[in-house]
């Protein structure tokens, strides 16, 4: 492998803007080229980023000697087969969230890369940036955890397009696509990383088509609401999480984990910019009256260092596992290359299978989950 991990990535949309972006800040990678069906596409977005390798076949890019990692940016029904042929093509992965469709992809896919000894790893923000590991580490503070909810809200143009009859790859059973697998997997992870795997899911989903709907090619959700129930058997017993998510509104509140000695609250799932920790003090009582209902609370401030692309931090970490180097993970610091890609790999897994179950109580199918291999 050359000094630097050349990059290749899949897909001209805006998040592979981004992710070149960050490559240009994370030492030890190289970005080489894109891979669109459309060669000028191709071409025009490889030429625009510096790279000088465009490729317009699947097959040429998992066969070139001269890439040694892909990082996948296409619609979610596409990141298995992709992810897959450029694993067997002896490439490292990095591919966006959700991995897989469902869980079952993402355990074959992770198979046939300890098969070819490669990595493949999810571009799951949250569960790379140091904020969430600031956040971890104050949890001991809230005392014993009783309830936490994780919310991300906001109106996607393409719900026009729903309305008005039209198609688009975000809202496509087919695509493997909709609110759940776009922005609720941002709540869903960072739950499984800080509290474990729920042990009960009691999911309710915004549908926003029926099984006839042409335009979204079946069922499919626009937004939804999760109960996730933690018993004697995690090591979060007696937590209730809920999780709120959309894409056909918008969602302002903040936010928080309780425990019996203070809550922590956070401004965002997928880019946390600002949280805070209120260490209750001594309860007091007050029914119908303005009385405080606890005297000398301390509120304070988290020190989170302003980052306007935390995909820097998932690329690094990437980079410290292909090349087997120790580096700081959410569940603590100087962790060996072998024990943090475990890690990830036990968090997307959990994840899909948390996803999976809500995709099964909302009659929400894609077409991997009916794959017989």
């Amino acid at each position: 492998m050359a000094d630097s991990i050349r990059l290749a990535t899949i897909g001209t949309s805006m998040i592979s803007d981004d992710l070149i972006a960050a490559a240009r800040q994370v030492e030890g990678i190289e970005y080489v080229g894109t891979l669109s069906r459309n060669p000028v596409n191709a071409r025009e977005f490889t030429e625009k980023h510096g790279g000088h390798r465009p490729f317009t076949s699947l097959e040429q890019l998992a066969n070139c000697p001269d890439v040694d990692a892909v990082y996948i940016a296409t619609p979610n029904a596409c990141h298995y087969e992709q992810a897959l042929a450029c694993v067997r093509g002896d490439k490292h992965v990095l591919v966006e969230k959700p991995l897989c469709s469902n869980r079952y992809e993402a355990q074959s896919l992770y198979a046939a890369a300890e098969l070819h000894h490669v990595v493949a790893l999810e571009a799951m923000r949250p569960v790379h940036d140091p904020a969430w590991a600031q956040i971890w580490r104050e949890l001991p503070r809230l005392g014993r955890l009783r309830r936490a909810t994780f919310r991300f809200g906001k109106y996607s143009s393409r719900y026009d397009d729903v309305k008005a009859g039209r198609h688009t790859n975000i809202f496509d059973a087919s695509m493997a696509s909709g609110a759940l697998m776009d922005l609720g997997v941002y709540c869903i992870e960072p739950m499984v990383a800080l509290f474990g795997v729920p042990e009960r899911v009691v999911a309710a989903p915004t549908l926003i088509s029926d099984a006839q709907t042409a335009s979204t090619n079946g069922i499919i959700d626009g937004a939804g609401s999760v109960l996730c129930s933690y018993g004697r058997r995690s090591g979060t017993p007696g937590l209730v999480v809920e999780l709120a998510y959309s894409k056909i509104s918008t969602d302002l509140l903040p936010c928080q984990i309780e425990g019996d000695l203070g809550t922590l609250t956070l401004d965002a799932m997928s880019v946390p910019q600002a949280a805070s920790v209120m260490v209750r003090g001594q309860a007091v009582r007050g029914a119908a009256t303005t009385k405080a209902n606890a005297v000398g609370s301390v509120t304070e401030q988290l020190a989170i260092e302003p980052c306007d692309n935390n995909m820097v931090f998932e690329l690094r970490d990437f980079v410290s596992v292909v090349r087997g180097e120790k580096l700081d993970t959410l569940w603590g610091s100087g962790m060996d290359a072998r024990g943090a890609e475990s890690s990830f790999t036990d968090v997307t897994l959990d994840a899909l299978a948390v996803c999976d179950e809500i995709r099964h109580q909302a009659g929400v199918h894609f077409p991997a989950d009916f794959r017989v291999e």
